[in-house]
């Protein structure tokens, strides 16, 4: 069983692959270049690396190319690396760093990587949002977040992002053997929680509880378009449970990123 995990270097990403290594699958471990992918795969069992920064779409297509030659076929793809910048900075690509990183970096690796979770017995796609997606927004017309500005703004919008995709892949995926699902992991004691909310917080080891059973647990092989905190299946918001929503900003993405929509297969569901 092979899983990529994005944001793998450290805190929760590092504990969950630490705890799927465990489980007996093989790992691999992202890291933004391939000196600190080595660095946080050490001490992992049989982990491998891949490398890409997440501020550049091209390194994020060529980081998936290089997967999907050294691995043809994926089992999970845990969609982990998170950022919380407080000042407005953009990627290579013009996106507000947040939002780029957060969402269309994963939104780009898990079309490009489609085809090895379609290899798998049973392909899952792990989405990591947070509880905060409760306040974010979708403004069409400023995405990027051009006008007012906040660090937690941008951040609550990312994670809003992360669930009306993992949504509207799971509608897009629901007559294949790929399942998409997202989880809040709780608040947890990593450098994102420190340097975006000022510390605090439950142990990795408690962050990477609900990872590794989305990713994992027999019992979800059916399971996808729903979300989970605590270890269980809950309600998300209002607005990441909006199906118009979820289309239209997926087509959307699709449009930013240059980045052909993954058709139905079979009747597309009603909204």
């Amino acid at each position: 069983m092979i899983a990529v995990i994005t944001g793998a270097t450290e805190g929760i990403g590092k504990q969950t692959a630490t705890e799927l290594a465990e489980r007996g699958y093989q790992v691999v471990v992202h890291g933004r270049n391939e000196a600190r992918a080595k660095e946080g795969a050490k001490g992992i069992k049989g982990a491998e690396i891949c490398a890409g920064d997440f501020a550049s779409l091209s390194e994020v297509r060529a980081m998936a190319a290089d997967l999907a030659k050294r691995f043809p076929r994926i089992d999970v793809l845990l969609n982990n690396a998170g950022v919380y910048a407080k000042k407005r900075t953009l990627t290579k690509d013009g996106f507000e760093l947040t939002v780029g990183v957060n969402h269309f970096a994963h939104f780009v690796l898990t079309h490009a990587l489609v085809d090895c979770l379609r290899a798998s017995e049973q392909g899952r796609v792990v989405n990591v949002s947070s509880g905060v997606h409760s306040g974010g927004e979708i403004h069409f017309g400023d995405l990027n977040l051009e006008n007012d500005f906040s660090g937690y703004s941008a951040y609550a919008n990312s994670k809003l992002m992360n669930l009306l995709f993992s949504n509207e892949l799971a509608r897009r995926l629901q007559n294949t053997n790929i399942t998409s699902n997202a989880l809040h992991p709780g608040v947890i004691a990593t450098k994102l929680l420190r340097e975006g909310f000022g510390g605090g917080g439950a142990s990795v080891s408690t962050g990477a509880r609900t990872t590794t059973m989305v990713a994992t647990d027999p019992a979800l092989a059916k399971t996808t378009g729903a979300y989970f905190s605590d270890a269980r299946k809950t309600p998300a918001s209002a607005k990441a449970r909006d199906a118009a929503l979820a289309k239209k900003f997926y087509e959307t993405s699709c449009e930013l990123t240059h980045t052909t929509p993954l058709s139905f297969l079979g009747e597309e569901p009603s909204s």
